[in-house]
């Protein structure tokens, strides 16, 4: 893998907007975002192409991101795994128990620069 190359994250998240926000941010850092709208077609992407992180929504129209969380780390133990939401804190936490390592609350979005350079970061360790 080309060390220059941008790392690479999927983002799922079911409203058109917030992909492309987060999307055009991550970008601003580097960071090459793939995007998908459901758990059927994020699921579809993580198992055809390699990413470096993985950024879910707690709430998709076909399933839950606790769910798709769950479903990845079925094939993928590694790859870090952060959760983007506007649930409350005490209900991201949850998402630590099905394999995610950190979780960010909508719209934070510097925050949410600073987790996923920290998981790279810890990734690349």
């Amino acid at each position: 893998m080309d060390e220059n190359a941008p790392s690479r994250i999927l983002f799922i998240d079911d409203h058109a907007d917030t992909c492309y926000m987060v999307k055009e941010w991550l970008g601003m850092s580097n960071y090459e975002v793939a995007t998908a709208q459901s758990m059927a077609s994020g699921l579809q992407l993580a198992r055809s192409e390699p990413f470096d992180l993985y950024l879910l929504d707690t709430r998709l129209p076909d399933g839950s991101g606790r769910e798709l969380c769950e479903k990845i780390r079925e094939f993928d133990l590694k790859t870090p795994i952060i959760f983007y939401s506007g649930e409350t804190p005490e209900q991201l936490r949850s998402v630590l128990a099905c394999g995610a390592q950190d979780y960010v609350r909508k719209p934070e979005l510097e925050g949410l620069r600073t987790a996923v350079s920290r998981a790279m970061s810890a990734g690349r360790a």
